[in-house]
């Protein structure tokens, strides 16, 4: 529980007054039997002195109220500090999250890492919550409660004494087993979230293909599994209170019992043996509480660990240096026997070379998986290759900072993101301090202003998270528009308007040639018609380069771009 130290420490102060508070809540608890028994019952009702019974009572109420205000303060406490360690902790996991490569967000999931930072965070708040009220209290009342049995009659408290290293065993047998299994638990649930998100997310293809019943069965089959390892976990931790409850039960048995022997004899007395049997049943309730926490805490101890292995999870992309901001010069990429491979070690991308010079366009275009947009990963850094070298105005890529190597290249992906908020406020968050009239002007080269100005509220119109509520054309665009109002030197356009119609793409492509900014621009299409004017076109075949040139040289030279030109022209000739 080290790694929760630097979230709680900022709240250290409440959790040092919440146990005070608590303790002294405690204290004033375990002194009320012994008042009740020395005074209210010993002096008070064996007398029948309704005067004497009358005060000791308002000092007992007196008591009372004082431990409500202490264990209001605890409370208040308590809040504070988990709640702040909660929101720490979450903005913290969140952060980081921000500076993993893909390569570790693969590796995670989407599922596990919005658990992670919902589920687990969650229950670390409550463990935090629960540790400032009752991890200190509920040991001292035991144990206070034991004391001042002890101190009523030191022969019944020995068979307390006999019944602690039984509960002890219990606790200890309960928590080796449940910790391990609650984090399998929450593997489950994470499969759980990765399986409703890809479920919520392709909803439309689900319908569409009717598979509404063979993706409900894999739905029902992981909760299934879920619900396995929940109830197996629940069951084990179900033994705790009714063995606590069992062992004190018995343990007020053989007190009453021995207790109203030595009652008979009068080495007892009535106020003692009520007293008595009240610290057991103080000890109960504390026991009761302890048991709760400790099945939170063993839920926490495993979410703990699943956030600790996330945090020290490091990003294989590291953030070089900031260069000095020249202009990407004569050289404005080259691929130097570029190899690329994901986790599982098979070459996507092998032995790559290029070199597009300033000014030049590009034109990449292959068969599904041939690595189109994996190379174009690598010129951002989205991963970093497995061997070779990636050159961005003939400085490694690896040797900018990425912040400045991502305003020297802007890409647009090949299935658009957009955010919940405005037209307006999705095409600004490519230059948050970009004018209205540059805003205006990138929509205008991005084919977006017609459909935007469609709208009542224009630019102020909403977009829902996704970009749900536009069609697939009008949300490449406005992605392109995104992209566009950087105003970086190189645009990789990843088939970004592949929703588009043919003349509505042809406008876009003139267009973002005329008023990009851009000094090189990289488009990655399925459609020759898309590349056919680019001034070099990148022919790649399964991660292999298959040919360079123009597209007059490679319908002459090269087998594999001139069956993908004849392919689709035939179409296009039968439409």
């Amino acid at each position: 529980m080290k790694f929760l130290w630097k979230y709680i420490k900022p709240y250290k102060k409440y959790t040092v007054v919440g146990p005070i508070f608590k303790l002294t809540e405690a204290v004033l608890e375990l002194l009320v039997p012994t008042i009740m028994a020395d005074y209210l019952i010993d002096i008070g009702v064996k007398n029948s002195d309704m005067g004497y019974i009358l005060k000791i009572g308002l000092i007992m109420i007196g008591l009372a109220a004082l431990g409500l205000m202490c264990a209001l303060v605890c409370q208040y406490s308590a809040a504070i500090a988990s709640q702040g360690t909660g929101t720490a902790l979450r903005n913290s996991i969140f952060k980081h999250i921000n500076t993993l490569s893909f390569k570790e967000l693969d590796k995670f999931g989407t599922g596990t890492l919005l658990n992670r930072i919902t589920s687990d965070v969650n229950t670390i708040q409550q463990a935090v919550a629960m540790t400032i009220r009752i991890a200190i209290r509920a040991p001292f009342i035991c144990i206070g409660s034991v004391i001042m049995a002890a101190f009523i009659n030191f022969k019944l408290s020995l068979y307390i004494f006999a019944t602690l290293p039984i509960l002890a065993l219990i606790i200890f047998l309960i928590m080796r087993k449940t910790i391990p299994i609650y984090r399998k638990v929450q593997e489950k649930l994470d499969k759980i979230s990765s399986l409703a998100l890809e479920n919520l997310s392709g909803v439309r293809v689900i319908r569409a293909f009717a598979k509404k019943d063979d993706e409900r069965k894999k739905f029902d089959d992981t909760v299934d599994e879920y619900t396995s390892f929940a109830t197996f976990a629940g069951k084990i931790a179900a033994i705790l209170n009714p063995a606590t409850l069992c062992i004190m039960n018995l343990l007020i048995v053989v007190i009453l019992y021995a207790g109203g022997r030595q009652v008979q004899i009068g080495s007892l007395s009535q106020g003692e043996i009520i007293a008595f049997t009240t610290y057991i049943t103080y000890m109960l309730t504390a026991l009761f509480a302890l048991a709760d926490y400790i099945l939170l805490f063993t839920r926490a101890v495993a979410g703990t660990r699943r956030i600790k292995e996330l945090m020290q999870t490091e990003s294989s992309i590291t953030d070089g240096a900031q260069c000095q901001n020249d202009k990407i010069g004569e050289n404005a990429l080259e691929f130097k026997n570029v190899s690329f491979a994901y986790s599982d070690g098979v070459n996507v991308l092998e032995n790559i070379s290029f070199t597009i010079k300033e000014n030049e366009s590009l034109g990449i275009i292959g068969g599904i998986g041939s690595g189109k947009t994996t190379l174009a990963g690598l010129i951002n850094r989205v991963y970093d290759v497995s061997s070779g070298e990636v050159l961005v105005g003939g400085r490694d890529v690896r040797d900018y900072s990425l912040e400045q190597l991502r305003s020297k290249v802007s890409i647009v992906m090949q299935n658009p993101v957009l955010f919940s908020g405005t037209i307006a406020s999705n095409i600004k968050s490519g230059a948050p301090d970009c004018t209205d009239e540059q805003m205006k002007a990138a929509a205008d080269t991005a084919q977006c202003t017609e459909f935007i100005l469609s709208k009542p509220d224009g630019f102020e119109s909403r977009v829902e998270a996704g970009g749900k509520n536009l069609s697939g054309g009008q949300r490449q665009r406005l992605a392109i528009a995104r992209a566009l109002v950087r105003r970086s030197e190189i645009l990789i356009l990843d088939d970004s308007s592949s929703a588009l119609d043919f003349a509505t793409e042809l406008k876009l492509r003139r267009a973002v040639k005329k008023n990009s900014g851009a000094e090189n621009i990289i488009i990655i299409s399925q459609r020759v018609t898309a590349i056919m004017d680019c001034d070099k076109i990148l022919v790649l075949d399964d991660g292999m380069l298959a040919g360079i040139g123009t597209h007059k040289e490679l319908l002459e030279t090269n087998e594999v771009y001139k069956n993908i030109y004849t392919s689709q022209t035939k179409k296009e000739a039968v439409v």
